[in-house]
């Protein structure tokens, strides 16, 4: 198993990777002359896909703390780069759902046969083109509404991400004046012992003198009382 700090990311990258490739496919490749329900269909797959990705870059951005600041600058274009692919083919499906709806609508309008008294067709069909229309508008402003939504809550993980950074910051520092404070109390238990080491050396030679002098005394007073 990879224990590198990018190991991760480069994972996260790569199913990102596969996942773009793949709507891709459904958007401007072969999926792109399907018709009716199969495009429906593979515009669904693409929509949960989409939603896949949303959340590889997620990881990326979580995994991009850990990484040193020597190589982080490369990382940080790289997840600039799948972060524009993911914007952009956001883009290209919520304009291929526009046209494929559109293209549904129209279909559906030109069922009945305009007169000279009803220029615009049928009243029935004019109204569903209408309430199609009207379904369609409020599809657009609820995808918008979502796009904000997923913006604002992006945002919001940067934030807690940049405060759990700033905490870890803290937390280290604090380790390093607790490992300071350690290396201190280490040097003064070390010099104590040395000053009470040098203090029974002391008590030593004190007594030693004193013994010394006590044998003088007796010598001397020995010679002036039997000589």
């Amino acid at each position: 198993m990879d224990n590198s700090p990018t190991a991760l990311f480069d994972s996260y990258e790569q199913d990102f990777r596969q996942i773009i490739d793949s709507i891709h496919l459904k958007l401007d490749g072969e999926g792109k002359d399907e018709r009716g329900e199969q495009r429906r269909a593979a515009l669904r797959r693409v929509e949960m896909e989409l939603d896949e990705a949303d959340e590889m870059i997620s990881q990326m951005e979580i995994e991009i703390q850990g990484i040193p600041q020597s190589i982080k600058p490369q990382y940080q274009n790289r997840l600039k780069t799948a972060k524009g692919d993911l914007v952009r083919f956001k883009k290209l499906s919520k304009d291929i759902h526009s046209q494929v709806s559109r293209a549904e609508l129209l279909s559906s309008g030109r069922v009945g046969t305009p007169t000279s008294d009803e220029p615009y067709g049928p009243t029935s069909d004019r109204t569903r083109l209408l309430a199609g229309t009207a379904t369609l508008d409020d599809g657009t402003r609820r995808l918008q509404e979502s796009q904000r939504i997923a913006l604002e809550t992006e945002d919001q993980g940067a934030e807690i991400l940049m405060n759990l950074r700033t905490q870890r910051e803290q937390i280290e520092n604090s380790r390093d004046t607790l490992r300071t404070a350690d290396t201190a109390i280490d040097r003064a238990s070390g010099t104590l012992k040395k000053m009470i080491r040098r203090m029974y050396q002391q008590r030593v030679v004190t007594a030693a003198i004193i013994v010394v002098l006590v044998l003088l005394i007796a010598i001397i007073l020995w010679e002036k009382v039997f000589r």
